[in-house]
């Protein structure tokens, strides 16, 4: 019972904040058209990244293909926290590093999830193999 609550919870913790980001990224707010410029990315990496996490935040809401989705978000906040580190800083427009940390605790939150859920992977992963 309390590995299901915890399952839950960093379930909602990841899919919440990469929704909540969302809002950012399809409105074209000024902070998300600065780091995808300074990327080269400006506006098909914000729109695209922004589709591909919407896409990360459903599969993690659903218990079956949460490992799926977990999977999916570790890639995409990898690429985001090595932005930060190689092009962006840590701190991006005086955030004092919020997003840097919020794509820290989506990562850590996935990379718990992929360990808690990584018997249904192991299955599967024999079940097409054999």
């Amino acid at each position: 019972m309390k590995r299901k609550k915890i399952v839950w919870l960093l379930r909602i913790v990841s899919a919440s904040i990469l929704l909540q980001t969302l809002f950012f990224k399809f409105s074209g707010a000024q902070e998300s058209i600065y780091i995808f410029s300074k990327l080269g990315m400006e506006p098909y990496g914000r729109i695209g990244s922004g589709i591909v996490e919407l896409v990360a935040a459903t599969l993690i809401l659903i218990p079956k293909t949460t490992w799926m989705g977990a999977l999916l978000a570790c890639g995409i906040m990898t690429a985001a926290i090595l932005s930060h580190f190689f092009v962006l800083g840590i701190a991006v427009e005086n955030d004092g590093g919020l997003l840097f940390v919020l794509a820290l605790i989506v990562l850590l939150s996935c990379l718990e999830l992929i360990n808690l859920t990584r018997n249904r992977i192991f299955n599967l992963l024999k079940a097409k193999l054999c």
